[in-house]
């Protein structure tokens, strides 16, 4: 693909264009990119579960809680 005297000329180069103040930056925002990356594809590649499906085989998917009453009631209409 590339030999050592493309990659050195590349290197050059970038370092006259972002000068060498800015390398560690980019570096590290280059890298955090990948992680990213890396991480998208991996949950991308894991199977998806249908909408509503029980999450563990226990599990029934039914959330339990209340109904809080607020100052307008249910419907959100003023009371009388």
């Amino acid at each position: 693909m590339f030999g050592l005297s493309e990659l050195a000329i590349l290197l050059i180069v970038v370092l006259v264009v972002f000068g060498a103040r800015k390398l560690p930056e980019l570096a590290r925002n280059a890298g955090r990119a990948a992680r990213i990356l890396k991480s998208e594809v991996r949950a991308a590649k894991e199977p998806h579960e249908a909408p509503g499906a029980p999450a563990a085989p226990g599990d029934s998917g039914v959330l339990e809680g209340r109904i809080v009453e607020g100052p307008g009631g249910l419907s959100g209409a003023p009371r009388p």
